[in-house]
């Protein structure tokens, strides 16, 4: 059965599909609860829902924003159930946000910027370029800056190292993107590497970023 993706306003949720938000973190890592949810439903703007059928398979709150005149896809907390089909679920979520990227920022390039609490969060980036943190790489003062930035729109000022792009928890349980990829066997060792000083009991994450360029983001619209 096709996945279908959807975006709508966060005002629009109803109680039934925030319990259905909690049922599918409840196989997650992070275990969010509808009491967690429903304060997100207050911090953001829209949220996309991936169902298979009629059962909801993932969710990601979002923004489309610009920060310092940059076009900005934002995302908060997501989660994707732990389902055999769920790349493919994430793959969906993630295309929906982009093709709303194109609506609100045509023939722009746009950042993409979330915080990860698993290495199989980097999937989400698939296509992007640019990516940070990335194997290899010594962040530039400028992306230094962002992850700067991206931390105080997290409400995490002060709490980001700007070299590794750790956020230190508070204890509280952080929302983020909630993913773990079907083989973790694939995953790189050196992506592995960046969540090795991760607290997770401190509510640790990781911010991450990339590029999504216009002519990508053209061709995925005319598809």
């Amino acid at each position: 059965m096709a996945l279908q993706a959807e975006t709508k306003d966060c005002t629009g949720l109803s109680d039934s599909e925030l319990s259905e938000m909690a049922d599918i973190c409840a196989d997650g890592t992070a275990g969010y609860d509808v009491g967690i949810l429903s304060k997100q439903v207050e911090e953001w703007v829209l949220v996309t829902q991936v169902r298979d059928g009629v059962k909801l398979s993932a969710f990601s709150f979002c923004t489309l924003e610009r920060i310092g005149g940059t076009p900005s896809v934002i995302i908060g907390m997501a989660s994707v159930k732990r389902s055999p089909r769920r790349d493919a679920v994430l793959r969906s979520l993630i295309g929906e946000q982009l093709r709303r990227a194109v609506l609100a920022f045509p023939d722009e390039d746009v950042l993409v910027g979330t915080r990860f609490l698993d290495p199989s969060g980097f999937a989400a980036f698939e296509g992007l370029e640019d990516i940070v943190p990335r194997p290899g790489h010594k962040a530039s003062g400028e992306e230094r800056a962002w992850g700067r930035r991206l931390a105080k729109r997290f409400g995490a000022e002060g709490r980001v190292d700007d070299r590794t792009f750790l956020i230190i928890g508070t204890g509280d349980t952080p929302p983020a993107l909630d993913h773990e990829c079907v083989d973790p066997s694939g995953l790189d060792p050196a992506v592995v590497a960046f969540f090795a000083d991760l607290d997770r009991p401190r509510g640790d994450t990781l911010i991450g970023f990339g590029w999504a360029m216009a002519e990508y983001l053209a061709a995925r619209a005319s598809k």
